[in-house]
């Protein structure tokens, strides 16, 4: 017939055969033995301590932890390491840090880690396997960055050397660095050690370096790029001005002097150049009218013929100047004699050149006597030279009295005798030749 032990309180039987007194961690359990025996049966022992020490129950299913990974540990039963009843002071743990391989563990010691002392991670008060394993738990009051980083240290850091960071990789940042910010050291973003809620504008980091001092504004991606600062590389032709010929050499700040995203610029010539107006205004504004921005001053467009004065003839190789003299364009007289002084017929013929002379030569001129005049030129008076009758400067009317008389007048040999119809007897060919008629 079995024995049975009742489980509670302790029998004498059992107080006359325990070996000694438990361990200190397992005292309150020594008025207990079915705490961790049942009577005859050596093999439900394990099964016991897996009940009270649920979590190493847990790494030997899940194979983890020191219990769940070291091959004996994982299947042999507890008290092949662990025996109790050796005292209160007893170590029933019984580890040898020289010999602990630390590889078993969920935490494998590697590069400076192996060189670190078992108490500088495992305090004790705390057990073995509830040691820290972040690296913000052990490292904390060295965190150069004071938190702003957050605790996952190993982004940038390895157990290889603390204070050599490996390549972070920056893409996965709401900036990553591109261009030449690939080569930028980290304290030079990041003073101070600040990581969290920087500006990524660069004017936050470049304001000092602005040689605009703002007047463009913050905007600075909008001429230069991260590959290299200069040269800029606005594209003006996206602006409602383009940039033409000489103007495309013009350096920004010789248009812009002034802020360039808060001030609007006018797009006329007069508005950049109305100090270098040789016409000094008299032209209007429109200076595009005559003038190109390739070269304003050799190339003129200014087409004459869209004028009341067009240039044909000689008239067209004239420069500009020789007619608009001190560069006066508004008004000018188109008057011949205002530009051709009459040297030849010194005002005998009045001041209307173009009655006979026309702009394709000063000496091609023509002048129908009989149809312009009314009075056709015949025999004798056919050779003779205009100045010859109209003899008079600037007279009032180049209109003469056409009957003979009035000019041959000094002439008559008759004295007046035959009266003034000199034609009754006289001809324009040879007036010696009489054919008087009664």
């Amino acid at each position: 017939m079995a024995m049975t032990i009742s489980a509670a309180p302790q029998t004498v039987l059992e107080r006359m055969i325990m070996p000694g007194p438990l361990a200190l961690s397992h005292a309150k359990y020594e008025g207990d033995c079915a705490k961790c025996h049942r009577p005859f049966s050596r093999q439900s022992q394990t099964s016991l301590c897996l009940d009270c020490h649920t979590e190493i129950s847990a790494d030997r299913s899940a194979e983890r932890g020191f219990h769940g990974r070291q091959v004996e540990a994982a299947k042999q039963e507890c008290n092949r390491c662990h025996t109790d009843h050796k005292g209160r002071q007893a170590d029933i743990v019984s580890l040898d840090r020289e010999t602990f391989d630390h590889d078993d563990t969920n935490y494998q010691l590697v590069d400076a880690h192996r060189s670190v002392t078992c108490v500088q991670c495992h305090l004790s008060t705390v057990a073995f396997r509830k040691a820290p394993s972040r690296c913000i738990d052990c490292h904390r009051q060295i965190d150069p960055h004071r938190g702003a980083l957050g605790e996952v240290c190993d982004t940038c850091h390895s157990v290889s050397a603390w204070h050599q960071t490996r390549t972070f990789d920056h893409t996965k940042t709401k900036f990553p660095l591109e261009g030449a910010h690939r080569d930028v050291g980290c304290a030079t973003c990041h003073v101070g050690q600040v990581y969290k809620d920087i500006s990524h504008t660069c004017v936050s980091c470049h304001r000092l370096q602005d040689v605009h001092a703002q007047r463009y504004g913050n905007a600075c991606e909008t001429c230069h790029d991260q590959t290299r600062f200069k040269p800029a590389h606005f594209d003006h032709d996206k602006t409602k001005y383009p940039l033409r010929g000489a103007h495309a050499k013009v350096a920004c700040d010789a248009c812009h002097i002034g802020f360039i995203y808060r001030d609007k610029l006018n797009t006329t010539c007069v508005s950049c150049h109305r100090r270098n107006d040789p016409h000094q205004g008299q032209l209007g504004q429109r200076c595009q009218t005559c003038h190109d921005d390739v070269d304003w001053q050799k190339k003129i467009l200014f087409d004459h013929d869209l004028t009341r004065f067009p240039l044909i003839g000689l008239h067209a190789s004239v420069l500009c100047e020789e007619c608009h003299r001190n560069l006066t364009f508004k008004n000018t007289p188109i008057l011949c004699e205002r530009c051709h002084q009459d040297s030849h017929h010194q005002g005998r013929l009045s001041a209307r050149c173009a009655t006979c002379h026309t702009p394709n030569g000063w000496a091609r001129w023509q002048f129908d006597h009989t149809r312009q005049a009314n009075y056709a030129l015949t025999g004798a008076h056919a050779k003779l030279a205009c100045e010859t009758c109209h003899a008079t400067r600037n007279p009032p009317t180049l209109r003469l009295a056409t009957d003979c008389y009035s000019c041959h007048r000094r002439a008559d040999a008759h004295s007046g005798s035959f009266g003034r119809s000199c034609e009754r007897c006289h001809g324009t060919s040879n007036w010696r030749a009489l054919k008087f008629r009664t």
